[in-house]
């Protein structure tokens, strides 16, 4: 396969960049708040869950140690 690439030249290039982004649909204010307010609950709601696990299984192993020394 031999497949020849066309190069463009960089006021074509910038011309079709202006064409590309004319079609993009930015999203409204509101729905940036909303979607990052998510993110933002979500990132705390995962974290709480982790730190709560994390110490549920740092206790548990401490506990398995004490007793384990204990023989």
């Amino acid at each position: 396969m031999n497949v020849e690439k066309k190069k463009t030249n960089p006021a074509q290039f910038v011309r079709q960049v202006r064409q590309e982004m004319q079609k993009v649909t930015w999203p409204e204010k509101k729905d940036t708040f909303i979607s990052s307010a998510i993110v933002i609950v979500l990132v705390i709601l995962f974290s709480l869950f982790f730190l709560v696990t994390d110490q549920i299984w740092s206790k548990g192993l401490r506990w398995i140690i004490e007793k384990g020394s204990g023989f």
